[in-house]
Order: C-alpha cells, then structure tokens, then sequence
C-alpha cells in the first residue's frame, strides 16, 4: 500500500476538489511521493476509505476537501486506529469552502503551501480530537474542530443551501436569513467541568479549534493541543443587535462583552430546557430539533502534519 492515501471529495467547494485533482497528482509524482489518490462517491465514503487505508497499513492519509471532508476522514482514522491497534497520521490539502479545520490546525489555506506539509511527515503534531453523542450520532462521533449549538448551527444548515455562494459570503447571507426569518433563543442547561449555567442563549460555541463559518472566530485564543474545549456561550438577544456581534466574531472581539461568556471544560453537557437543541460538528449535523448532546475531549488523539 503507499505511504500516502489521498482522499479527494470532488464536490467540496462547490467543485474545486475535483479541479485540484491533476495539480495533487502532479505535485505527489513531482516529489516521488509514494501515493494513491481515490475521489469520494457519496456522503460517507471518505469516512470509509480512511478505515479502509489504516486497516491497509498506509503511515499517513490526506483529506483533499473542506471541513465535511475533514470530518469523516478523523472518524474513519480514528475508528481504524482503536480497532486494528494502529496510529496512522492525518494530512489536509484544504479546498472546501470554509476551511476552518486546517485554519484551526495551522494549516496552510493556501493549496501549494498545504500541499508542502506532505514532504515533511516524519514528526506529526498530537492534536486533541473533540467526540459528541447525540441526535444522529446515538453511539458518538469525533469532530476536530467544533460543535455550534443554536444559532451559529442554524447559520450552517441555511449557508448549505446557497448554490452560487461559497465562503464567507454564503455564511453571511445564511446569518442575515436566521436572524429575521428564523432563529429563537432556546433555554438550555449547560453543564461543565466545575459548574452549571443555564439561560437562554443565542448560542454556545464548543471550541477545540479557533474559527468556524470560514471567518468567525469563536475562540480567538484557542488551542487544539491544551487538553480542553474553549466555549463561547452568547445570551440571546434581539434580532438588531444581533447582526453587530456577529461582527465581532469576525474580528474576535468578543471577549469581554458583558453578553458573552468565554469558558473551558473537557466535558460538556447540554439539555434544552424549553425550545429544541439544533447543532452541528465541524458542520456536520448533529440534530435540528435536539433534547441534548453530551461532549467530551480526547486529547492527543490524532498525529496531524501541520
């Protein structure tokens, strides 16, 4: 099997995976990398092709797409490692639209630059690897970089459904579409490692990495190799001063604003109390109408090149 497994989703990015097929081919063959490249058929494949390639043996396997891609390729790594005693390595060529996982991970966003990471695999970084249970995933799923309960999952579920944006833009629109047509604060229980908050809350960011929405920065200062969740937790609030914090997200500013509370915890869990849960990872659905969702840290989970 070859040294690297190259996992190509064709349509992240609205279709510039598959655009970035001939240049990922060239760029391994160039540099007499010992690799194989196979594009993804459906919602799930990646996850299975990554198990497959540990099972196989393969040191190190790329995700060549976005955030959703990312996804599925720790799960499928993950997974392969506990159930065949392995610790295959993890590498991101980013070409989706928001990025965020590798922007997170120190990734280069740039494709030449990422794909560069790939002629240095000898000493992968421990990075912590986040797992939820809940909603669609009653037995559990890891994510990389966040869950977003309330609005910012809203956002992500809206953005999806924009065919001709990509990017920021298609996040902003998504959020202007939630705050007037949408979105209400629902009431939940948030427990953590120390304490017990409850309100209703426009949202709660659960954090390992930094940025979500491909430019929102819901943890400005996290770190995803110190061993907990960073949480962003926003009171609800109108839909005129909503618009305002989500500009300060896009700068990191939220810190300190008497509407927000930044916390940490290796543990959290989150009930509603009045009002359904709906909430993603790493922009995956976890559920739209949830009653809770129970988080937790793995950490140094994963060797990632970066």
């Amino acid at each position: 099997m070859s040294r690297y497994y190259i996992i190509l989703n064709p349509i992240s990015g609205r279709g510039s995976g598959l655009q970035h097929k001939q240049q990922i081919e060239q760029f391994c063959t160039e540099n007499k990398l010992d690799f194989s490249l196979v594009v993804t058929e459906r919602p799930g494949h990646a996850l299975e092709l990554a198990k497959a390639a540990v099972k196989a043996g393969v040191e190190v396997i790329v995700s060549a797409g976005g955030d959703g891609t990312a996804n599925e390729v720790i799960n499928g790594i993950l997974l392969g490692n506990k159930e065949y005693k392995l610790d295959a390595a993890m590498a991101v060529i980013p070409v989706g639209r928001g990025n965020d996982f590798a922007f997170s991970m120190g990734i280069p966003v740039d494709f030449l630059a990422a794909c560069q990471l790939l002629l240095t695999p000898e000493n992968p970084h421990r990075v912590d690897i986040g797992s939820i249970v809940g909603g669609n995933f009653p037995t559990g799923r890891f994510f990389g970089n966040g869950v977003g309960i309330g609005f910012d999952a809203v956002v992500g579920f809206e953005a999806v459904k924009l065919k001709y944006l990509t990017g920021m833009p298609s996040y902003l629109v998504a959020a202007l579409k939630t705050i007037f047509l949408y979105f209400k604060a629902p009431h939940l229980r948030v427990e953590l490692d120390d304490k017990t908050i409850d309100g209703r809350y426009l949202m709660v960011s659960i954090m390992n990495g930094i940025r979500m929405g491909g430019g929102f920065f819901m943890a400005p200062a996290g770190n995803p190799s110190d061993g907990h969740f960073d949480l962003c937790v926003v009171d609800g609030m109108g839909k005129l001063a909503t618009f305002p914090m989500i500009m300060k997200f896009m700068k990191g500013t939220q810190p300190g604003d008497p509407r927000v509370q930044m916390l940490s915890s290796k543990t959290i869990h989150v009930t509603s109390l009045t009002g359904g849960i709906p909430c993603h990872a790493d922009g995956e659905t976890v559920c739209e109408n949830g009653q809770k969702v129970d988080i937790s840290i793995l950490p140094a989970a994963l060797r990632l090149l970066a």
